[in-house]
Order: structure tokens, then C-alpha cells, then sequence
């Protein structure tokens, strides 16, 4: 697998932090639809994968070798 460049994933870092801020802010993305429904189960589990996401990017551009399970 490839890995994009510092750059990259620095532009990626900074949307998911704007879309982390306005998540913990409560405000609709440019995205949604103003006419639907929210759903706690499903803001619940954006919020979740916007900083699994948001962790995997730090791990990529950190000094730290990446993560290789046992035996390979």
C-alpha cells in the first residue's frame, strides 16, 4: 500500500479537524440535508470514526514505525 505525501496528509488532518470542531460544536455540515432527522446512533458513530480516522493520520505522520501484528 502507498502512502501519500506529508502534505496530504496534513490537508486531510486539517478537514477532519474542521468536521471534528463543527461535530462537537452541533452544527450541520455543508453536506447534510437540512430536511432529515438526526440520529444519535449515527452522529454517535461519525463522531467515532472521525477520530479513529483523525488518530490514524497522527499515527502516519508520526517518527514511530508503523504497527505490524505478531509473526509477520
Amino acid at each position: 500500500m502507498t502512502m501519500g505525501t506529508n502534505d496530504e496528509l496534513q490537508e486531510l488532518e486539517v478537514e477532519v479537524e474542521a468536521d471534528i470542531e463543527l461535530d462537537a460544536a452541533g452544527a450541520p455540515s455543508e453536506d447534510d440535508e437540512l430536511d432529515w432527522a438526526l440520529d444519535p446512533y449515527e452522529a454517535q458513530a461519525e463522531t467515532a470514526d472521525l477520530n479513529s480516522l483523525h488518530g490514524a493520520i497522527e499515527a502516519l505522520e508520526g517518527d514511530e514505525p508503523p504497527y505490524s501484528p505478531a509473526g509477520e
